[in-house]
């Protein structure tokens, strides 16, 4: 190969070359960002069961904190508090703050009716909305019972865990350390949301809480109000005519129509009573023999 022919062959050569580099630097710059690599993956929702509550519900909270704590302290008070959620949050207690209060033999007698000193509602009201939006009194934990304090039993399931407001709390559990109650759920799971309007007093109903007899029968079905379209006939003119010509006798008299009242559904005598005195207790799991007084 003469030396010219090699000077030509050099060009053509590096040219190559650098086509060769550019598709290696192409094929790694598309790999690089391919879209497997630049997806985004979006974070996880958490999402918290939500409870219920009424202004009535909000009432019985309040007074069960009031007078099962003996007005003690902020602690005594939210330590009632947090027994009632972790009821409420279990499988083995009424949904309803009120059907936990109102189980007989389980909170103070009268808690419901009893008149509370004006001069402690601004703090008692202050520890019941912290108690709605999620604070507990932690030493109390998962313990749904409690006594007062100084009182001992010889029942080895009642586990202590804190003294406060003059009362003791414990927990039942079994020799292996396990809880005999559903166990509740943490204050971060759920969330109390605040219901306005009366929702329909059968969709309130709970066992043995709701007194039948006390509605009143009327005997007959209910009266159903309708609103059906007639169509109007336009009057005939020869009947207008005859009729304007006659003489005025003796109008007919139309018996009087009385209004018809509809029994609202959303009447107070259809509202849940919770009277402590009436309400019987859901069975709950408990020890043979209760302490002396209450087994709270």
């Amino acid at each position: 190969m003469t030396a010219s022919d090699k000077a030509l062959l050099r060009p053509a050569v590096g040219l190559v070359g650098m086509m060769l580099l550019s598709a290696c630097t192409s094929a790694q710059t598309t790999s690089s960002i391919s879209p497997a690599s630049t997806t985004v993956k979006p974070a996880p929702v958490s999402r918290k069961q939500v409870y219920h509550y009424t202004p009535a519900d909000r009432d019985c909270m309040k007074r069960a904190m009031y007078f099962e704590s003996q007005r003690s302290s902020r602690e005594g008070l939210m330590a009632v508090g947090t027994v009632i959620m972790n009821r409420l949050t279990s499988d083995a207690y009424p949904p309803s703050i009120c059907g936990i209060v109102a189980q007989e033999k389980q909170f103070a007698p009268g808690v419901l009716t009893r008149p509370i000193n004006d001069e402690t509602v601004p703090e008692l009201d202050a520890a019941v909305d912290a108690i709605i939006r999620g604070e507990r009194n932690p030493e109390v934990r998962d313990a749904m019972f409690f006594h007062t304090a100084g009182l001992r039993f010889p029942y080895q399931n009642m586990h202590y865990v804190t003294v406060a407001g003059g009362n003791a709390f414990y927990e039942k559990r079994d020799r292996d350390g396990e809880l005999q109650t559903p166990p509740p759920k943490p204050a971060d799971e759920y969330v109390l949301a605040l219901v306005q309007s009366n929702p329909d007093p059968f969709s309130l109903i709970q066992a043995k809480e709701f007194d039948v007899a006390s509605i009143p029968s009327t005997g007959t079905d209910p009266m159903v109000a309708t609103n059906v379209p007639v169509p109007i006939e336009r009057p005939d003119p020869l009947a207008v005519r005859s009729a304007s010509i006659q003489s005025t006798g003796t109008q007919s008299v139309k018996p009087p129509v009385g209004p018809v009242i509809l029994a609202s559904s959303m009447s107070n005598e259809w509202m849940l009573r919770f009277d402590a005195g009436n309400a019987k207790p859901i069975p709950t799991p408990s020890p043979k023999r209760s302490p002396g007084g209450v087994d709270r």
